[in-house]
């Protein structure tokens, strides 16, 4: 069977909580070259293309192996910029009907499981919208609450009738399950409909991996990377 996939790493270059997150330096390489790494790992993964409108991420992206073939344009570069955006533009200039989704803030993903998710898609690939990877939460969203004027109020009218649920056991609730970003798969077709992962997006559920959104996270990162057994850190440091 021919899984191969073609991968998208979206990286604008004018990120406000970090600047310049996406070329910071993590153990001494910059963020992207770790999914740039990832995606060379990967068996199942045949062209690695960064999106940027940033010519200083394209020329250290080509550095480490990945291809620019086009730049995005600026507008769909913004801090209020749909994925659909960059994604319609990805399609318009590649000649593909799927894309792995590798967005560069989850840098220590694994190779081996990157190629178990891309199966599972090409497995369920006519039956499904997309493929999101998640990991399950150890908190429900119904324990969690938004604030009111002051007051804590739940998310939610009730959960099996009971108005005030906030305090059942944790196990009382269904399981739930976040978006971690090890890999998501889009499908040409469904961005069609204006979504970039459709109604019928099918879950590989798998370990939660690290998400770069602050400082402190680039710390916990470097911490694994220095005290872990990452192919990516032992790729990189070849180099």
């Amino acid at each position: 069977m021919n899984n191969k996939i073609a991968a998208i790493i979206p990286a604008r270059g004018g990120s406000k909580g970090i600047p310049r997150k996406n070329i910071k330096l993590l153990d001494g390489h910059p963020l992207i070259a770790y999914s740039i790494v990832a995606c060379k790992l990967s068996e199942n993964i045949n062209r690695i293309i960064v999106s940027t409108e940033d010519e200083e991420i394209a020329a250290i992206a080509r550095t480490y192996g990945a291809e620019v073939p086009f730049m995005r344009p600026p507008e769909y570069a913004t801090d209020i910029s749909r994925d659909i955006d960059f994604l319609n533009h990805f399609f318009e200039n590649i000649e593909a009907d799927e894309a792995a989704l590798i967005r560069p803030t989850t840098p220590l993903r694994t190779p081996e499981i990157m190629d178990e998710i891309i199966d599972l898609f090409f497995e369920k690939k006519e039956e499904i919208s997309g493929l999101r990877s998640v990991n399950e939460l150890n908190e429900s969203p119904y324990k969690l609450f938004r604030l009111v004027d002051g007051f804590c109020r739940g998310f939610f009218e009730e959960f099996n009738g009971i108005k005030e649920y906030s305090n059942l056991p944790r196990q009382t609730f269904p399981k739930a399950y976040e978006a971690n970003g090890h890999v998501d798969i889009i499908k040409k077709e469904t961005l069609k409909g204006g979504t970039a992962f459709g109604t019928k997006i099918y879950a590989h559920v798998g370990p939660s991996v690290v998400d770069i959104d602050s400082l402190k996270d680039f710390e916990y990162a470097e911490y694994q990377l220095q005290t872990g057994k990452s192919a990516l850190a032992k790729h990189l440091r070849r180099l």
